[in-house]
């Protein structure tokens, strides 16, 4: 499907500025009209050029004509998503951010963040299963309280030991595991927390402009992603509530799922792929909360004439120190 802006039948796409449907040709919202698209999906239902298209593609970009294109049978039926949290955040927003992040790194390349290859910064949905749980844990340990005091020339040590029980339910929501491969799972985890009351439910309209994936894996693939992190935020909350001893031993813990849910969901994320000395250097944004994740490449050109300028410096303020010392 693509949607056409029914006063001048250019390609409509959603702006996060604006919130609304746009069209960048009329200035119009709201106008856009949707249209399915029928026959080989490799073909632009608007140009007619071929489409490159990968195995879990959803939403991309005719490479000619520059229209967005949402493929129907790759988000609908099995693939259709329950949830999405549209982008909070345009490409020049991001942009600013970058540079407002990155203004102090002096030894990045000069192109780093040119506005040429800041512009090749992709907006894409990236397939989550959010995960909800029904816990109970049960916990068992021994804690001790230990006094000491003096009285005269002799010191006493009290030790006070306690059986410590905890019997917890605890309620999880929306516990997140990206389903892409293209995506570096430990990346993905850094780009949480995204703000969950914000979810709503799918509406295609919100891919135009932006390009997407269906879920690579079935939830049940990578579900022990979702129940790892659900162990360790029950481990922290158990302990918060043993405070007060000396030391405490684990006897022993149980953490039995009574109900859980799964959901499908799409999660938006900025990708500026900069490549430096036959390297990638990958940044990834939180379309939501524009937080950033990467590592700004280093140019050695940059630091040998820092380095260099650096030493004239001193080396000017030494000769005229001893110049100085001189006429003493």
């Amino acid at each position: 499907m693509i949607f056409q802006c029914k006063n001048c039948g250019g390609n409509v796409i959603y702006s996060p500025e604006k919130k609304k449907m746009y069209c960048p040709y009329c200035d119009s919202l709201d106008s856009g009209q949707r249209k399915d698209t029928e026959g080989d999906i490799h073909i632009c239902p608007n140009c007619g050029g071929e489409v490159p298209l990968e195995e879990h593609t959803s939403a991309t970009q005719c490479p000619y004509c520059d229209n967005y294109i949402i493929l129907n049978e790759r988000v609908e039926g099995e693939y259709a998503p329950d949830l999405m949290i549209p982008f909070q955040y345009s490409r020049d927003m991001v942009k600013k951010l970058m540079r407002e992040k990155f203004a102090k790194s002096i030894f990045a390349p000069t192109d780093f963040l040119s506005e040429v290859m800041l512009d090749t910064m992709e907006g894409d949905y990236v397939p989550f299963w959010l995960y909800d749980y029904d816990v109970n844990c049960q916990y068992q340990g021994e804690g001790r309280k230990v006094r000491v005091w003096t009285n005269g020339d002799t010191e006493y040590t009290e030790t006070s030991i306690y059986d410590i029980r905890r019997d917890m339910d605890i309620q999880f929501e929306k516990i997140p595991a990206d389903a892409s491969l293209r995506m570096p799972d430990e990346v993905m985890d850094l780009m949480e927390p995204y703000r969950y009351d914000q979810l709503q439910p799918f509406a295609p309209e919100f891919l135009s402009g932006f390009k997407g994936e269906r879920y690579n894996m079935p939830a049940e693939q990578i579900e022990d992603r979702a129940q790892g992190k659900m162990e360790e935020d029950t481990h922290k909350l158990l302990s918060s509530t043993i405070t007060g001893y000396s030391s405490v031993l684990n006897q022993g813990h149980n953490i039995r799922i009574n109900s859980s849910q799964t959901r499908y969901g799409l999660l938006p994320v900025w990708v500026y792929s900069y490549q430096y000395k036959d390297q990638n250097y990958p940044f990834y944004i939180n379309g939501q909360t524009a937080k950033i994740v990467g590592k700004v490449p280093i140019s050695k050109a940059k630091v040998w004439v820092y380095g260099a300028t650096l030493w004239a410096v001193l080396t000017a303020i030494l000769a005229l120190v001893d110049v100085m010392l001189t006429m003493i």
